[in-house]
C-alpha cells in the first residue's frame, strides 16, 4: 500500500504485527509541571526554579537510570540544587514524587479506544518510554496498562531513545522484527529518527496540544508521515492488513 507524507512524496506501509507507542505527549496529553514539583522543593529545603533547572539539565542521565535508586536520584538532584536533605524528608518526597508526575499525566480521550481496537485487529502493543522512576510507579494504575502487552522503560534498561538498543529491546519482549512495527510518538528524544533507523515504520503524532509539550532532544529534522490524532493510526492499520 502506498500513501503520501507531508513533503508530498510516496512511502510504502507495510504490514504490520505489532504498534509501538511512546507515552508522554503521544498516549496523554501535552505534560506541563505542575504546582505539586514546586512544593517538593520547598518540602527538601530548595529553590524551585533551582531544582527544576537541574531536573530539566539533568533528564538524560536521570532518565537512563545511571544516578540509582528513586532516592539516590532525588537526594543527588537537591544537592545539585543546594539543598541538603535528610533521609526523613527525601522517603516522603519519593512518593510525593510520582503524585507529582501522576498529576501532570492526562490521558488522551481516544488512548484506551485506540489500544483496544488495535488489539481487537489482532496486534500486539508496546510502550517505549523515556521516564524516571515514576512513570513505572504509577503506569499499572492506568486504564491503558492493560492493553499494553509489552512496557520499556529507559530507567530500567539503562538506554534511552534513539539508542537502537531501546527500540530492539521492545521487539525482543513482543517477538517481531523492527519492520513489523509501526512506531508512534510525538518526536521528543528523536525518538522518529532512531525508530526508523532500526527499521521500524515511524510516524509522527502532530496533535495541536503539543504547543506547550514539556519536551527534549525535539525530532525537528524528522519529515515522515503524520497524524492528527490516535484515532488516525486506526486509520493506517486499516489500509494494511497485519501479516498473517
Amino acid at each position: 500500500m502506498h500513501s503520501v507524507n507531508p513533503s508530498g512524496e510516496w512511502y510504502s506501509m507495510p504490514a504490520f504485527q505489532a504498534v509501538v507507542f511512546d507515552f508522554f505527549g503521544t498516549l496523554t496529553r501535552s505534560v506541563r509541571r505542575g504546582p505539586q514539583h514546586a512544593d517538593i522543593a520547598r518540602a527538601l529545603g530548595c529553590d524551585p526554579d533551582a531544582v527544576l533547572s537541574v531536573l530539566d539539565r539533568t533528564f538524560q542521565v536521570r532518565a537512563r537510570g545511571h544516578l540509582g535508586s528513586a532516592e539516590a536520584t532525588l537526594r543527588w538532584v537537591t544537592e545539585q540544587a543546594g539543598g541538603h536533605p535528610r533521609t526523613s524528608q527525601l522517603k516522603a518526597a519519593v512518593p510525593a514524587r510520582v503524585d507529582a508526575l501522576k498529576a501532570d499525566t492526562r490521558l488522551r480521550a481516544d488512548a484506551e479506544s485506540v489500544l483496544t481496537a488495535i488489539k481487537a485487529r489482532g496486534l500486539r502493543t508496546a510502550l517505549i518510554s523515556d521516564c524516571t522512576h515514576e512513570l513505572p510507579a504509577f503506569l499499572p494504575g492506568l486504564s491503558i496498562a492493560p492493553l499494553l502487552d509489552v512496557n520499556v522503560f529507559s530507567v530500567e534498561v539503562g538506554r534511552c531513545k534513539p539508542d537502537p538498543l531501546i527500540y530492539l529491546e521492545a521487539c525482543r519482549r513482543l517477538r517481531v522484527a523492527p519492520e513489523e512495527c509501526l512506531y508512534i510518538g510525538d518526536g521528543g528524544s528523536r525518538e522518529l529518527t532512531g525508530a526508523a533507523a532500526v527499521g521500524m515504520t515511524a510516524v509522527r503524532l502532530a496533535a495541536t496540544d503539543l504547543a506547550d509539550h514539556l519536551v527534549f532532544d525535539s525530532d525537528e529534522d524528522f519529515v515522515g508521515p503524520s497524524v492528527a490524532s490516535l484515532s488516525g493510526v486506526l486509520d493506517l492499520l486499516d489500509r494494511q492488513p497485519a501479516l498473517a
